[in-house]
């Protein structure tokens, strides 16, 4: 199978295009990391792209949190006007497969119940509860303490910033465009993805990223709140064979479907912290009771829909990952 892999060259993208080639399928990248010109953006670069491509594996995006609304207009264009761009040229070019990146970030915050009130839905965190260090949300019924648990695809959306917000309408217009073509769409929601090859030293990579550059400058990784906020942290090369596993088998006609894409082992992310301090021999992490405005307190995913449907499972675990991670190598923002 020929598979154009959008953003190819990237951290996640480059770990699709190997796991691709050792299934024996071509991929074809097409990325401005690799070439300036190729820009999803471009309707001529994009068909030129496509030309006898059987399949889409759409990685390329603006990622990370951002800062404010500053740069609203930077992810919409790259990441939502890019989809349409891509997507419009698929339908011309009569290309019906396509595996989106998607992200957990859509559900904002994650599963909760309250003792009194079963499963609620928290809304944003007050800036005065954060600033006196009450992390947790409440219920917003009753006020009690919540309990976390898996989020599942079935969930409402709730995006809590501008990446947020586009990721969400990337799978809207995925799911238009299948509508509209009988095309066959998947968006797999990746949550916390790390390994070898993680970008360095920029504010729109991951956690993990964060905590590994620090450790390389000899300092101790900043763990904002209090480090008890929930994540799933899923290995690249899990995420890479997950995309293999839904281009090869294929998906329901005229329709998008979403899954979650973790390894459905929640971990804090001060644990996490801890065991690439201790994996890689460098200072123990500081808690320092800092937070981001429109970050979410605990998000961990339930993948058990993905699992049943294509026999995908996370192989890497938590521990052997990020011993593997203290060692690799990263790349330059």
């Amino acid at each position: 199978m020929r598979v154009l892999v959008t953003g190819g060259a990237g951290f996640i993208g480059s770990h699709v295009v190997t796991a691709l080639r050792d299934r024996g399928h071509e991929p074809v990248v097409l990325d401005v990391r690799a070439d300036p010109a190729s820009d999803v953006r471009d309707p001529v670069v994009v068909r030129e792209a496509l030309a006898d491509v059987d399949a889409v594996c759409h990685q390329a995006a603006m990622v990370g949190l951002g800062s404010g609304f500053a740069d609203a207009a930077e992810y919409v264009s790259r990441n939502d006007l890019g989809t349409a761009v891509l997507l419009t040229a698929m339908a011309e070019a009569g290309v019906r497969r396509l595996v989106l990146a998607g992200s957990m970030v859509v559900y904002g915050e994650g599963r909760y119940s309250c003792a009194r009130h079963g499963a609620v839905r928290p809304g944003p965190r007050a800036v005065a509860d954060l600033d006196a260090g009450r992390f947790e949300p409440p219920c917003p019924v009753c006020g009690a303490a919540l309990r976390p648990g898996l989020v599942a695809e079935d969930a409402p959306a709730d995006p809590r910033n501008v990446y947020a917000t586009t990721k969400l309408a990337q799978e809207h217009l995925a799911a238009a465009w299948a509508r509209a073509t009988g095309g066959c769409a998947v968006s797999l929601r990746y949550h916390n993805v790390y390994g070898p090859g993680m970008p360095r030293d920029t504010p729109y990579a991951g956690v993990a990223s964060f905590f590994r550059s620090a450790l390389a400058r000899g300092e101790a990784p900043r763990v904002f709140e209090d480090g008890c906020q929930r994540r799933d942290f899923v290995h690249v090369r899990d995420v890479a064979a997950a995309n293999v596993a839904v281009l090869e088998a294929g998906s329901r006609e005229g329709a998008l479907t979403a899954y979650n894409t973790g390894s459905g082992e929640p971990h804090t992310v001060g644990e996490m912290a801890r065991a690439l301090s201790a994996a890689y021999g460098g200072p123990d992490p500081v808690v320092t009771g800092e937070y981001r405005l429109g970050d979410v307190r605990h998000i961990t995913a339930d993948s058990a829909r993905l699992r049943a449907e294509y026999g995908w499972k996370s192989d890497v675990g938590f521990a052997e990952g990020m011993r593997e991670f203290a060692r690799a190598g990263m790349r330059g923002a």
